[in-house]
């Protein structure tokens, strides 16, 4: 098979300086793009809706996540194994056709009892799409151009966060919430479209630079469960990915107590600015945008810099957010989001670059499910917890407490980053001896 007609062939012959020659990345980044963008129109549109359009209280818009969260505690490992075993690109595009259709019908919601389900039900179309879409970058993108790949589905992810929220604002301002909605609905059905010249790839790539472990020559010929199994003790094996998941896992617990009450505060500084909320958003994807182009510019980060000091800015960003009285300027208020920004693209971009690199292609789904499980587990709890701590001391002081905590945990895997992502005796994917105890990113591809 030629490499100029198949995607999988470009993807494991292309040299590094090409990722943009690669034909099946350019269209699972086009559609990934679109969702985004979309999401992010929804995202704030509903947060408007139940905050300013129905009036409901801190307890009740924390119960948005965490009935949004309940699909993903039961089905992501199970999800990522799924990932693992079919055409990824089918997977994603019905998942983008569900979440079209259940937006259609989110227009009509009259209420939280017609809401809730209705989202619950959309969240459970995003369960399997995520997995499918790491993996599938994983099986397109060879591992010396997998850092740009990354950079650059972490760019779109954080632009989408300025665009759509700014844009998102200004059609909430001249029509409604439910404008907002059905601009996502074109976006899933334009990434659906996208993936369909993706439906072609086989099941299996394997790039020809990357050797075949042994640890993983048999999974894929394992039964589903045995997979699943599998999944579990592979992460257990590799404590780089271990402790990268139980860190962010750690963090997320702290910051989803207050992440979807950004309203409730910025509603107690400006009650009259609907718009306001999109405007931090939009300065928060700001700051992670510039934080991802610094960077590829810097050229290596360690990831106890990247994962603990990503933790730190997001943390000292949201405690100047809790600090900030009635009546604040709102540049002083862009400007603590887009500290919180920096510190998010620092994470993510260290977060998702340490389980794409250190672990094996083929359980690359498994892994990510696994992750979005224990994510989607707290969030059934947290930000419960989150609705009743502002309850009883007032927003401004809830996002104070937890940005402590939250630049606690940052400080904390600074100091001992070197113990938790040191390198083990032998590579376990590559049998190769470590030569660093802290290891980093080598951010050598710039995008740019």
């Amino acid at each position: 098979m030629s490499s100029s007609s198949s995607p999988s062939t470009s993807a494991s012959t292309a040299p590094r300086s090409t990722l943009w020659s690669i034909r099946g990345f350019r269209s699972m980044f086009s559609a990934y793009a679109l969702a985004s963008f979309g999401d992010w129109f929804d995202a704030i549109a509903i947060q408007v809706l139940v905050v300013y359009r129905w009036g409901l209280d801190p307890f009740m818009i924390a119960m948005i996540p965490v009935v949004m969260a309940l699909p993903s505690v039961l089905f992501s490992s199970f999800a990522g194994t799924l990932a693992d075993r079919v055409q990824q690109a089918k997977l994603m595009t019905i998942c983008d056709l569900l979440t079209l259709i259940l937006s259609g019908a989110i227009l009509f919601a009259p209420n939280m009892a017609w809401l809730l389900p209705l989202l619950a039900l959309r969240a459970l179309a995003s369960v399997f799409h995520v997995p499918a879409q790491q993996a599938l970058t994983r099986r397109v993108v060879p591992a010396d151009l997998l850092l740009q790949a990354t950079s650059y589905n972490g760019l779109v992810n954080q632009g989408s966060k300025i665009a759509g929220p700014l844009l998102g604002a200004v059609t909430l301002a001249a029509l409604s919430p439910q404008a907002c909605i059905m601009i996502n609905m074109g976006a899933r059905l334009l990434s659906a479209l996208l993936l369909l010249p993706l439906w072609r790839l086989p099941k299996k790539v394997v790039s020809h630079n990357e050797a075949v472990h042994p640890q993983s020559e048999n999974i894929g010929k394992q039964g589903f469960w045995n997979e699943w199994k599998e999944g579990w003790s592979y992460l257990w094996r590799h404590k780089r990915v271990f402790n990268t998941i139980i860190f962010a896992f750690v963090g997320l617990t702290v910051i989803l107590m207050i992440d979807y009450q950004f309203t409730t505060l910025l509603k107690s500084i400006s009650p009259g600015d609907e718009a306001l909320t999109g405007q931090v958003v939009a300065a928060i994807g700001a700051g992670a945008v510039i934080m991802l182009a610094l960077l590829n510019r810097l050229g290596r980060i360690s990831y106890r810099w990247g994962l603990g000091g990503g933790g730190g800015l997001i943390g000292l960003g949201i405690a100047l957010l809790g600090l900030c009285p009635p009546g604040s300027h709102t540049v002083l208020l862009l400007g603590f989001g887009f500290l919180i920004g920096l510190g998010n693209g620092a994470s993510i971009l260290s977060q998702n670059y340490i389980l794409q690199k250190e672990t094996s292609p083929e359980v690359v789904g498994r892994v990510f499910g696994i992750q979005n499980t224990m994510s989607s587990l707290v969030m059934l709890a947290a930000p419960l917890a989150g609705g009743l701590l502002i309850r009883a001391v007032s927003a401004g002081t809830a996002f104070l407490i937890i940005g402590i905590a939250m630049t606690v945990i940052g400080i904390l895997g600074i100091l001992f980053g070197r113990k938790l992502w040191a390198a083990p005796s032998t590579n376990a994917n590559s049998g190769e001896t470590a030569s660093s105890a802290d290891p980093g990113i080598a951010v050598r591809d710039s995008i740019y």
